[in-house]
């Protein structure tokens, strides 16, 4: 029996799409530090919290689709991880606000 080149499989391909993903996350990283060392801050520090939160969901996402690409529709598991990013970004809008909130006199 011959084993099915591995790129066949729907949930490899996501995987490399998420793992493209992640390289474009590093050389935006690496944009970024070369602009602070030239002294140019273009991004506010809750926009930066909120980016160093992608490599997590992005190696999430990875592992997900490797451990599990039998036991679970691997397109579920997508939208899930989706829903999560967007229910983490929600809570910190949630958060900001809060904050500020107590902030003001």
């Amino acid at each position: 029996m011959m084993r099915t080149f591995f790129l066949a499989d729907a949930w490899m391909q996501v995987k490399l799409a998420f793992v493209f993903l992640l390289v474009l996350y590093h050389l935006k990283c690496h944009q970024i530090f070369k602009q602070l060392q030239h002294n140019e801050v273009k991004h506010t520090s809750n926009n930066m919290r909120l980016f160093n939160e992608v490599p997590t969901l992005i190696l999430f996402a990875v592992v997900f689709l490797a451990v599990l690409k039998n036991a679970v529709n691997w397109i579920y598991g997508t939208i899930g991880i989706i829903v999560f990013a967007l229910l983490l970004m929600m809570g910190y809008k949630i958060y900001k606000r809060i904050r500020e909130h107590k902030k003001k006199p």
